[in-house]
């Protein structure tokens, strides 16, 4: 483990002042990068503690906001937000490219060494990304098997891997089949785990409010989850080239 460097980032995106967390492994070199796109109820510290973990592996990480700031306790407030905007590729890719020039700001990134990984909407966000043709070595998801526009898929530039809850109602195997078929469509290196027994959001400990339905941890599978992007990481963007 390296000496991590934390650091807030404010700047403007969605109409919003969103509040981002970098995350810097010690030292003055570039070092490969990589975006964390929190869930749908926005940042917290177990996704800031995300960013940490990279950047403990030698990566700058940025966990991104998307909500203002803002973490949704009430589902149905959270749902009122990201509902249109998960109906809104463009809204998606602004959020996305906001925080995606912050980190390419950054003197340590190196900007043609750069990652997305992403969690329920940051998911979504990061893949809106490479269907927008941004040059990413990886993108990784947890719980977001969302679809794009007809035929901008085959602008993704990266193996694409992505992990799912078997009993995710939210992404049940008609959206993992669409996903898939979009992804097979246009010749996208991809891969998917169906993680057995696991619900959406499975990957984020208990939190102290009210959840949607059908919302659950799996502490075996969050940990397998996570050693899953760690891995692809280490495959398509190892910290020494």
């Amino acid at each position: 483990m390296t000496t991590v460097t934390t650091r807030t980032v404010e700047y403007p995106a969605d109409g919003l002042t969103m509040i981002g967390h970098l995350a810097l492994a010690a030292g003055v070199d570039r070092r490969p990068a990589v975006l964390v796109g929190p869930e749908g109820p926005g940042l917290n510290d177990f996704q800031r503690r995300r960013a940490d973990a990279l950047a403990e592996l030698g990566y700058v990480a940025l966990a991104f906001d998307i909500n203002g700031g803002r973490w949704f306790t009430d589902p149905e407030e959270m749902l009122a937000h990201t509902t249109p905007l998960l109906a809104d590729p463009d809204r998606m890719r602004g959020i996305g490219h906001a925080a995606l020039d912050v980190l390419r700001a950054e003197p340590r990134t190196d900007p043609d060494r750069i990652a997305a990984v992403g969690y329920g909407t940051g998911g979504a966000i990061v893949l809106e990304l490479g269907r927008d043709g941004v040059n990413l070595r990886a993108i990784g998801t947890v719980n977001a098997l969302t679809t794009g526009r007809p035929g901008e898929a085959a602008r993704i530039r990266c193996p694409v891997w992505a992990g799912v809850g078997s009993e995710d109602p939210i992404m049940p195997p008609a959206q993992r089949d669409a996903f898939t078929a979009e992804m097979q469509a246009a010749g996208v290196d991809w891969r998917l785990v169906v993680y057995s027994g696991a619900l959406h959001a499975f990957h984020h400990p208990p939190v102290d409010q009210t959840v949607l339905p059908g919302v659950g941890y799996h502490p075996q599978h969050a940990q397998r989850a996570w050693r899953d992007v760690v891995g692809l990481l280490a495959e398509c963007l190892p910290v020494t080239e």
